[in-house]
């Protein structure tokens, strides 16, 4: 099986365009390929956690890798998925948030000399005299066609702005910058972005003609990424600072049975043999479906000691244990109390374990907050200096573990 055939049996290609020649240039690993991250954060999430997969698998097959990271269009903002205008970011946020990525990257695809490469397209798209690049580009785009495309059709009723509006032609520029001077003639990104991406190989077909070499794939990216990149209280990150190996750990063993074997298929190395042998599972083994699926992907997000830590951690609190030394901990300083103690409320808060006192109002009424395994009754707990010392083990409904201690 080539590796192309491997990427369509873990579920992973949605639509392609020439996929004859797609497959050729992939698995003979001749293919030169493009992925795009705009930095609208200082880390990447689990919804980026697919590209990254993909990009490893493909490297592995001898093709080359080229991570676009959007320092440029994050000028604009992608209004693809959206309701509203992203917020606009400092050019000092843009390149700390580039800066981060690029440390992240680096635990998924191997860059030096005929490796991969990351390109920042600031470097082009920031040095663009507006007029001369609406004279280049902006014949070869239909408004009407443009108009049509899902990701602005979800945004004409409440409103889309001319800024957004470019975004497909300066992402459409980019493939045409990047096969004119880095040779890349692949493309992947998400359901969402399939008319950039499309804007993209049809720019260069218009501006140097119907042979050149540019493809497209569509990765199944908006439905399944986009959705795993979700929780209730935000995003799960890849940077342990803002979600612990614990916390990311707990993420993927607490996912539903209705994912996890299409998870693990998708974004796990495991051998796909063993993953088809796991298809007949049901029941209690849809729950060791799941501490495979969390402990792969621990292990390739923070490494196999983090990921052996998780694991043991999640064995000890789940098994009735007492060890919670690799249990997520927030400290909680002196002066965060009043009268030598805490209200039950402020320290969920403060631990981030919720978002707001309404949130947590409710959460408490319905039976959901247990301190060292007791059962909250009141919104009025609190919690004295004497017992925070020590160290205490916060629950929020059956599966979120917490510490929270004095400093």
């Amino acid at each position: 099986m080539g590796v192309y055939e491997e990427l369509v049996a873990r579920g992973l290609i949605a639509q392609v365009t020439d996929e004859e020649e797609i497959k050729n240039l992939v698995n003979t690993g001749k293919a030169t390929f493009y992925i795009g991250f705009d930095p609208t954060a200082d880390s990447l999430h689990v919804g980026h956690f697919m590209a990254l997969c993909l990009m490893k698998r493909l490297q592995m097959a001898g093709n080359k890798p080229v991570v676009l990271i959007g320092g440029g269009t994050a000028y604009i903002g992608d209004p693809s998925g959206r309701t509203d205008l992203r917020s606009m970011m400092t050019p000092e946020i843009i390149q700390h948030n580039c800066d981060c990525f690029k440390v992240q990257m680096e635990r998924f695809i191997e860059f030096g000399d005929g490796k991969a490469i990351m390109v920042n397209n600031a470097d082009w798209l920031l040095k663009l005299n507006y007029s001369e690049m609406l004279r280049e580009v902006g014949p070869h785009f239909s408004v009407n066609n443009m108009l049509r495309a899902e990701c602005y059709k979800q945004r004409m009723e409440k409103g889309l702005t001319f800024l957004e509006f470019n975004y497909m032609i300066m992402q459409s520029y980019d493939f045409y910058h990047l096969f004119q001077h880095y040779g890349c003639n692949m493309q992947f990104g998400g359901n969402d972005q399939w008319s950039n991406m499309l804007g993209g190989t049809e720019l260069i077909r218009r501006k140097l003609g119907k042979d050149a070499y540019a493809m497209t794939i569509t990765l199944l990216l908006n439905s399944e990424g986009n959705k795993m990149g979700k929780t209730a209280k935000g995003a799960v990150w890849l940077d342990p600072n803002k979600t612990s190996p614990f916390e990311f750990f707990q993420y993927w063993r607490n996912i539903g049975d209705d994912d996890v074997l299409k998870c693990i298929r998708m974004l796990t190395f495991l051998p796909l043999e063993q993953i088809d042998k796991m298809d007949s599972w049901e029941g209690s083994q849809l729950n060791e479906a799941k501490e495979i699926l969390a402990y792969e992907l621990t292990k390739l997000v923070h490494g196999e000691e983090e990921a052996e830590k998780a694991q043991n951690a999640a064995h000890a609190l789940f098994a009735g244990g007492t060890d919670d030394s690799d249990m997520p901990t927030t400290e909680i300083d002196a002066g965060q109390l009043t009268d030598g103690v805490i209200n039950i409320i402020d320290l969920m808060i403060a631990c981030g374990l919720t978002p707001s006192r309404s949130e947590t109002r409710r959460l408490i009424q319905q039976g959901g907050v247990f301190v060292d395994d007791v059962k909250v009754e009141s919104i009025d707990w609190i919690i004295p200096a004497e017992q925070l010392k020590n160290g205490i083990k916060i629950r929020k409904g059956k599966k979120t573990y917490h510490k929270a201690l004095l400093k």
